[in-house]
């Protein structure tokens, strides 16, 4: 196999002063804080979507262009110079949630989301605000989620600005003044678990949006609307629902052949809560499913099958919404093991023929590359350690499984876990080098099937399996944290080889963006962000912004200056659930926009303290040890996923350590009963008794007392 470089246009190859403003110029125009005049982004039309790369000074979509490669063609900013990269300024949102999202730059305005789908549009150059929007959702829905209240983008097109609040509206702004045009209910039959995190693509008329919600037993499905007025034009189901009910299209019926039981009665998942690719030169929209609801195939299917069309890359058609063709990487999943990492348009050079791919590394651990006008696969290989599967057998193109891949016959360690080989954090693709750069991590999990498990409403996580019980002894915890690892990982697509590699000493690195500078950024959940040579790994520059970063950054130019944008906040599953893991980063936690340019020398702000705890304070133990086991299962059920493993809190200062809590001595039970109306804080009276909520205090009464042992220790 030999590799071919993209030949980019002439425009982009050009010097960046004779770039910068080359872009068509809207009809309205905005006038910034400090001055300029900049045109808004109604001249962000389907001609100009196609041919985003002729605007190298421009990040017009969440991977800049529809492509979703992440690579800038900008090269003032280089290996050779970046060591003069300073603070240009910093945008403070004033939250402190995961901040998971790219910036949009169009025509010297920056477009971004916060926390809740709240969208925030400033001058690019200097960051003072042009306007915001908040969604204003009820803070209580802070619950449905698995994973908080994060977004990951935004889309502009034609004038207006699309987000999907946390509350699964989807929402259309005014992209001039930020004024609501319209919003639609995206929920079917008024299900209020599905959440929206991910970013809409928009193209062609049309505006195409996904959701969450796998975890608490919803079907997946992807839905079109008219990017003018929100009417709703097409729906596509990504699991099949009820037979009884007729199917909504032959796809369906022909997935519902490899599921069995009963399985619509819990949703079935699938959902798309992340990657889509809107390929308008086809009108093809490629989706990323997830997982199955719940994880584990025995109790949703129990026949086993495939269980189309979860974990899978599904193709289909953006004007009509009808299924063109699939690629399931997990067939039968039960580890969690989603399809929904971010999917990369490319052109690769294969066996001497230029193929037009679709690439992704999902959390199962194989790094795939597609026909993407086809489904066909044409190549595949682990870029991690791997244990549920030997390889991918390239006549079948299905994953060969290990003999105890499955629990079905009692527990096993499996890599990757669920936190995957790799989650959401955005890859680039780097047409120069012909490299593919991973936010890779390695962590170990044991799976557990629950033979006693029965499906519950509400605010609670319905996956199969017992939860694992991590250690809470302090020395065997130090000796597991090893195999616990994160890198990132420079991968050619075409010899399916890693080409180098750097480690870090945390999981949940932030997602990568590529230069034509030679370059490839990348955060860190400890609060770094650095630049390495992109053909090397070599490390060439960093910064110490202090907060922890998992987003992506984005590259672009004003008036013949280059920027390197990046918001930080540390979010999802890692911030809530991990705590014990999350809690040894030891980072502060804010949301703000960094920006960076040669020669900057802005100072970095005040970096907020965390929120104090009160002090350790439990109250005797009085329950013995059975009691106190009873109480760490129903723990991890009902509590771990928001208060942390191990009752040990995260990064999230809006949730509290309860070890630390007041209400182990007094208020407890009314506390978990009825909730904390207006707060993430929900009602548990009908899923616990009164023994369960005690239980449940008892484990964390227990906990309380080993941190005080523990710190005695010190």
């Amino acid at each position: 196999m030999t590799r071919t470089a993209r030949l980019w246009p002439v425009a982009s190859l050009l010097s960046l002063t004779l770039a910068v403003g080359c872009s068509p110029v809207a009809e309205q125009q905005t006038t910034t804080s400090n001055g300029n005049t900049i045109a808004a982004p109604a001249g962000v039309t389907d001609t100009r979507w196609r041919q985003a790369d002729q605007e190298p000074q421009n990040w017009l979509g969440v991977g800049r262009t529809f492509e979703e490669q992440r690579f800038s063609p900008l090269t003032q900013v280089s290996a050779d110079n970046v060591a003069d990269l300073g603070l240009a300024w910093v945008y403070d949102m004033g939250s402190k949630q995961g901040g998971s999202a790219t910036p949009v730059v169009v025509d010297g305005v920056m477009y971004i989301t916060g926390p809740w789908g709240k969208v925030y549009a400033l001058d690019a150059v200097a960051g003072k605000p042009l306007w915001t929007y908040d969604p204003r959702v009820n803070a209580e829905a802070g619950a449905r989620g698995c994973c908080g209240v994060t977004n990951r983008g935004l889309a502009v097109y034609q004038g207006k600005v699309y987000v999907g609040a946390f509350d699964a509206r989807l929402i259309a702004l005014d992209a001039q003044t930020g004024a609501v045009v319209w919003e639609e209910d995206t929920n079917e039959d008024n299900n209020a678990r599905r959440t929206i995190t991910g970013a809409p693509r928009v193209a062609n008329g049309r505006v195409i949006i996904g959701h969450g919600g796998a975890e608490f037993g919803v079907r997946g499905y992807v839905t079109a609307y008219d990017a003018e007025n929100g009417k709703q034009l097409w729906r596509f189901y990504t699991v099949p629902g009820n037979p009884e009910q007729g199917f909504e299209n032959q796809a369906m019926a022909d997935a519902a052949e490899t599921w069995s039981g009963d399985w619509w009665t819990q949703g079935g998942g699938g959902t798309v809560w992340d990657s889509m690719v809107f390929d308008p030169t086809t009108d093809v929209i490629y989706l990323g499913t997830g997982n199955g609801s719940p994880w584990n195939r025995r109790i949703r299917s129990p026949e086993g099958g495939d269980n189309l069309y979860l974990s899978s890359i599904v193709a289909v058609n953006a004007r009509t919404g009808e299924y063109l063709w699939h690629y399931q990487t997990t067939p039968g999943e039960s580890w969690d093991y989603t399809a929904t990492q971010p999917l990369v348009l490319a052109t690769l050079e294969l066996d001497g023929k230029s193929r037009e791919v679709i690439m992704q590394a999902p959390k199962n651990g194989f790094f795939y590359v597609l026909d993407r006008h086809t489904g066909e696969l044409l190549s595949a290989n682990n870029f991690t350690k791997v244990t549920w599967a030997s390889h991918i057998d390239m006549t079948t193109g299905r994953p060969v499984e290990t003999e105890n891949a499955r629990y079905d016959n009692g527990p096993q360690l499996a890599f990757p876990s669920p936190f995957g080989a790799h989650n959401w954090h955005p890859m680039s693709y780097n047409p120069q080098t012909g490299l593919v750069y991973i936010p890779h991590q390695q962590v170990p999990w044991v799976y557990s099937d629950d033979e006693n498990y029965q499906a519950r409403p509400g605010n609670v996580f319905n996956l199969g399996l017992k939860w694992p019980d991590f250690p809470e002894d302090p020395e065997v915890l130090q000796q597991v944290l090893p195999l616990i690892k994160g890198s990132l990982v420079a991968w050619d697509p075409v010899t399916q080889q890693k080409a180098w590699e750097v480690e870090y000493p945390t999981i949940w690195n932030g997602g990568t963006v590529t230069t034509a500078g030679n370059l490839v950024f990348q955060g860190t959940p400890t609060g770094q962000l650095y630049a390495y040579r992109a053909d090397t790994g070599e490390r060439v520059w960093s910064y110490d912004v202090g907060i922890g970063i998992v987003a992506a950054p984005a590259v672009y130019a004003i008036d013949g200056e280059e920027y390197v944008s990046v918001l930080t906040g540390v979010g999802g599953a890692l911030s809530r659930i991990a705590g014990p893991f999350a809690a040894a980063y030891q980072a502060r936690h804010s949301n703000r926009i960094y920006t960076f340019r040669l020669g900057g020398t802005a100072a970095n702000p005040p970096v907020p303290e965390r929120r104090p705890q009160p002090p350790l304070s439990p109250p005797e133990q009085t329950a013995d040890a059975a009691n106190v086991d009873s109480g760490r299962a129903l723990y991890n059920r009902y509590c771990m996923r928001c208060h942390g493993e191990g009752a040990v809190a995260g990064l999230m200062d809006d949730i509290p350590d309860l070890r630390h809590s007041p209400l182990l001595h007094a208020g407890f039970e009314p506390t978990v009963r009825y909730g904390r109306p207006g707060t993430y804080m929900p009602a548990f009276d009908d899923l616990l008794t009164d023994a369960d909520i005690e239980q449940v205090r008892s484990y964390i009464v227990k906990r309380a007392h080993d941190a005080v042992n523990e710190q005695a220790a010190r």
